[in-house]
């Protein structure tokens, strides 16, 4: 496609009247290169969390797209997200997955860039280059940093909105993402690195799933039929028994800006309902934190975030607390990277359980989103056939049931609620990758003149 402007995919592709979409946008390689220049170029995309570089030197490797970025923590304790590309001929100056460096040093010619992104050392800056290098003007190429609550979003492009004004009406859910079970907002911390895993798919399967579909969850009959959550009952998730003991409204919430988020309304008459009884130590914890949040937070907390997708490709769980993001490796492959985390400062009793949880659950070791694979790989398989391909998706569930807000004013911003299931979510999710890919390519201002 080229950049005449022409409305490709709003109307076209995408069909948001109509709720169809075409299989195209999951299998074309020319879609999909689109996409890397037009979607991921340009938007905020999650690099990790502030507790995977607490040391001045710590650092570790992230994704953005298909590139390979520096996530560190400099001598200055400044945080900076670069390009893990060399300058000179494009080697990766960094080879580790993490660990603590003041320095990167390519192996291919020996350049050597700071942890502040400097060139710092050329071999035969004399004899070779005749002290006509300007270094000063081919450091490691640097990405915008936002760190929200602790969580670090890095962008390429100087001309997308700040980070706060980015994530518009879903800054309400993704703060009670961030909150500690206390309600307040202090240290979480990641354990256990970060899980890499890849399926055959394309990445926006995963993105808008955990975005808005509740009408899966057949999928996971035989992970409800076990006892997974910690609460000693049979299901999947921490607040199920929680959510069978209140009048609650299940809720699809989307915003103007694509992100989208999911949970529960509960009534205002409720208790506390002793989730952990096998572990005095972790029922204490929480049933303290419980307490803690209500006096807190009042009535905001009837709502209890399931979790969602920050457009384009990271997704909040809540109640595991992870942040899943679905790096693209061509339209056929995603590889994702999950990470987990625990309050920094909860006895290990807690961690402990926290841990052994979330490998149940999530992950390429975890029940349910073994599942999810297995669907999601599926899907796109039904998406590249001769015959299949010429039909589109169907998307319509909800359309025109959509609610503007909720009877609850403090419920989010300029926000969409659809009650139990719709793909609402997923529509709006749709409509704003339709409106990014119909923008004209990715142009970066040169970092400096011509030499």
């Amino acid at each position: 496609m080229s950049g005449s402007g022409a409305r490709r995919y709003t109307g076209g592709l995408v069909n948001l009247d109509k709720g169809r979409i075409s299989r195209e946008i999951f299998t074309s390689q020319s879609i999909y290169d689109d996409e890397l220049e037009r979607i991921f170029a340009r938007s905020w995309l999650f690099v990790g969390h502030e507790s995977h570089v607490p040391e001045p030197g710590d650092y570790m490797l992230g994704r953005m797209g298909e590139e390979s970025v520096i996530f560190n923590r400099d001598r200055h304790g400044r945080l900076h997200v670069f390009l893990n590309n060399c300058r000179h001929r494009g080697m990766r100056v960094c080879r580790y997955d993490s660990g603590n460096s003041r320095k990167f040093a390519c192996p291919f010619h020996a350049w050597v860039f700071s942890d502040e992104g400097e060139l710092i050392g050329v071999p035969k800056l004399e004899s070779g280059y005749h002290n006509d290098l300007d270094r000063s003007q081919w450091g490691l190429i640097e990405a915008r940093v936002a760190s929200y609550h602790g969580y670090v979003f890095a962008c390429w492009d100087e001309e997308t909105p700040a980070f706060e004004d980015y994530l518009g009406d879903l800054r309400f859910y993704f703060d009670d993402y961030c909150e500690l079970p206390d309600g307040t907002h202090g240290d979480w911390e990641a354990f256990g690195g970060v899980f890499k895993w890849k399926v055959p798919c394309n990445w926006k399967f995963g993105a808008e799933n955990f975005g808005g579909d509740y009408y899966h969850n057949p999928s996971h009959a035989s992970v409800d039929a076990v006892v997974l959550s910690p609460a000693g009952t049979k299901g999947r998730h921490t607040y199920d028994t929680v959510s069978k003991t209140r009048a609650v409204h299940k809720l699809n919430i989307l915003t103007q800006e694509g992100h989208n988020a999911r949970g529960e309304l509960f009534k205002d008459d409720y208790d506390y309902v002793p989730t952990y009884q096998e572990m005095a130590v972790v029922e204490d914890y929480f049933r303290d934190c419980y307490a803690k949040r209500q006096a807190k937070l009042g009535e905001k907390a009837r709502w209890y975030g399931h979790g969602g997708t920050i457009f384009p490709n990271v997704s909040y769980s809540n109640g595991v607390q992870s942040m899943g993001t679905w790096h693209p490796s061509g339209p056929h492959e995603t590889e994702i990277w999950r990470i987990f985390l625990a309050p920094k400062a909860a006895p290990d009793e807690v961690k402990n359980v926290l841990r052994h949880y979330v490998i149940r659950y999530q992950g390429p070791s975890g029940l349910t989103e073994q599942d999810d694979m297995e669907n999601w790989s599926s899907a796109h398989e039904g998406a590249r056939g001769t015959i299949a391909k010429r039909h589109d998706f169907h998307y319509g569930m909800g359309i025109g049931h959509e609610r503007k807000g909720w009877p609850v004013s403090w419920l989010g911003g300029e926000i969409y609620a659809t009650e139990d299931v719709s793909e609402q979510n997923q529509r709006a999710y749709y409509g704003r990758w339709a409106r990014d890919m119909d923008r004209p390519p990715f142009q970066r201002k040169p970092l400096q003149a011509a030499e």
